[in-house]
């Protein structure tokens, strides 16, 4: 195999890519990715027994959230900042190293196990990509082929749901919003997928602490956003064009919205969202500028069509870049941990000033308007603040059985034509069902006219579709689910009426996947297909404990979910 990599969704086979990424993802890149993540575990090693010694390098440790980020699906393709990632991994760890030991030897008289020629310590003759390269191809995913499948899912299992971790932590550091236990328990986890005397018990119990640390991210990044933007707002978001040049912004950072607004402002330049970005046009900070234009197109895999219709540059703030096409290649500017080889990138903001986007607004000026993809509106904006702030009236309109059902249908959308079944099963679902969405999955439905559900003499009026924004904010759909649980004086999350029918693509999923089983939500379907990820043994775990389900066609499905099954 010259790469295996078999994180997302789209894992050739349900296997593994062992060619070439299905994303796009080169060997080279796999591998400088498999070794930057051995490095990070080198680091992690010295971290975690460092901490207790009162060593810590804050530097270090939310370099480790970013560089994990970096290797999400979809996020970076560049194998020249994977060698800088790997340059400054070793740096970073021989620092910690020194530090860890010298204490170690002056409280303990010991080195702290030393540092043989491992993770722990390896450095390389040199930082050529042939030399990077071939070290990752012996420190991958499968360079052990005598470990218990059950082990190594366990282990995949956990680092997959770190890696969505460390995207949502990072997000609200960026904020300045922090959370050190998040940082210090990435470490951890990172360390013990080393520990062969770790067995299956303790790795299970390992995911599950990975799923409860998920939803503190999750709430973290809320209290970032929010506190910084303002709660989300019913918004009815126009989906055409403005005359005039203008900016296409994806991803999912919402300080480089709010400072390519700033910096646009009064240019002439128009801004619109793509993909994850459309939650943006809720928040109230954003509201305040003119030329905030609304959407354009749709989700991460349709770029390639859309990209080119647009015609001014676009700008990649996180995950969800697919290979770029020649065409407009010249018009793509990354920034954070996204790249891709070829494109400008937009280096990380200095300390108490804003990112220099002055290079994609020159571009901008220089290109035609975009073309017209579509037109009208769709609403947004339904996050747990306006959900709870009408909840007196949708807890009586469950009990009054205006509302049967709530069905959370969160999570990624993808290539694969089998995600036509969260069309149908939104056209399918009665229409006393409210959907419950947030993250790229909506998208299979959310331009659906679906109507709306009026409580008793007109006390509301809420849409069928109630979009809680990005796929971090299904933080949003776990609070909506407890505080009605609290509401209804319930004791089990389980006994509400509500239904999960999930969607996944990468590992962004697998953290709110985690989150929700640490919660004790039971009964998940999950789809288009299983992770490739998770062996036979493991799913079987997850199968007694949480009824974990393949999705199957959409009219049983659906059914079913009518029924609550």
């Amino acid at each position: 195999m010259s790469m295996f990599c078999y994180q997302c969704q789209e894992a050739a086979k349900n296997e593994g890519c062992t060619a070439r990424g299905v994303c796009g993802k080169s060997p080279e890149v796999a591998q400088l990715q498999d070794l930057l993540i051995w490095l990070l575990k080198g680091i992690s090693f010295w971290g975690v027994r460092a901490r207790p010694m009162g060593v810590v390098e804050p530097d270090t440790d939310i370099f480790v959230a970013k560089a994990l980020f970096a290797t999400i699906t979809n996020a970076n393709f560049d194998p020249e900042r994977f060698v800088s990632l790997i340059k400054e991994a070793v740096e970073r760890r021989e620092a910690l190293r020194l530090r860890a030991q010298a204490t170690c030897r002056a409280t303990h008289g010991s080195d702290c196990n030393g540092a043989p020629p491992d993770h722990r310590g390896w450095i390389p003759a040199d930082y050529d990509v042939a030399t990077l390269i071939t070290k990752g191809q012996e420190v991958g995913i499968m360079a052990n082929p005598d470990l218990h499948p059950d082990i190594r899912s366990l282990r995949e299992l956990s680092i997959y749901g770190l890696k969505g971790l460390a995207a949502y932590t990072e997000h609200a550091y960026v904020l300045e919003h922090t959370n050190d236990t998040l940082l210090a328990f990435m470490q951890e986890v990172l360390d013990a997928t080393t520990n062969d005397e770790l067995g299956a018990d303790a790795l299970v119990s390992l995911v599950l602490r990975t799923g409860e640390m998920g939803v503190e991210s999750m709430r973290l990044l809320d209290e970032a956003n929010t506190s910084t933007y303002g709660h989300p707002e019913p918004t009815q978001v126009a989906l055409g064009v403005r005359p005039g040049p203008g900016i296409l912004i994806s991803g999912h950072d919402l300080r480089d919205l709010d400072e390519l607004l700033q910096q646009t402002e009064g240019t002439g330049i128009n801004i619109y969202t793509h993909g994850e970005m459309l939650p943006a046009n809720a928040y109230p900070a954003f509201k305040k500028y003119a030329h905030f234009a609304g959407n354009y197109g749709g989700s991460w895999w349709h770029q390639q069509t859309e990209f080119e219709s647009f015609g001014g540059p676009i700008l990649m703030t996180t995950n969800c870049i697919v290979p770029v096409k020649a065409s407009y290649q010249d018009r793509i500017f990354t920034t954070g941990m996204a790249g891709w080889p070829g494109s400008t990138h937009i280096p990380d903001r200095k300390p108490g000033m804003q990112k220099d986007f002055s290079a994609i607004i020159a571009k901008a000026k220089t290109c035609a308007e975009p073309k017209q993809l579509e037109e009208g509106t769709i609403p947004i904006g339904f996050a747990h603040n306006t959900v709870m702030s009408v909840a007196d009236k949708v807890i009586a309109a469950v009990q009054a059985g205006d509302i049967k059902r709530f069905v959370v249908m969160g999570g990624c959308d993808g290539r694969h034509k089998s995600r036509d079944y969260f069309t149908h099963v939104a056209e399918t679902l009665p229409k006393d069902h409210v959907i419950l969405t947030a993250g790229c999955a909506k998208y299979r439905y959310n331009k659906l006219d679906l109507g709306t559900i009026t409580g008793a003499d007109g006390a509301f009026a809420l849409p069928r579709i109630l979009d809680a924004g990005q796929c971090n904010d299904s933080y949003s759909l776990a609070y909506i689910a407890l505080q009605l649980k609290a509401a209804l004086g319930l004791d089990d999350i389980n006994d509400l009426p509500i239904s999960y029918d999930i969607a996944w693509y990468e590992q962004k999923a697998v953290i709110v996947l985690l989150a929700l089983l640490y919660l004790g939500v039971k009964h998940i379907r999950l789809g288009p297909t299983l992770p490739a990820f998770v062996s036979p043994g493991v799913l079987d775990v997850l199968v007694k404990h949480f009824d974990l389900r393949p999705i199957g066609t959409a009219e049983a499905d659906a059914a079913a979910i009518a029924l609550g099954q």
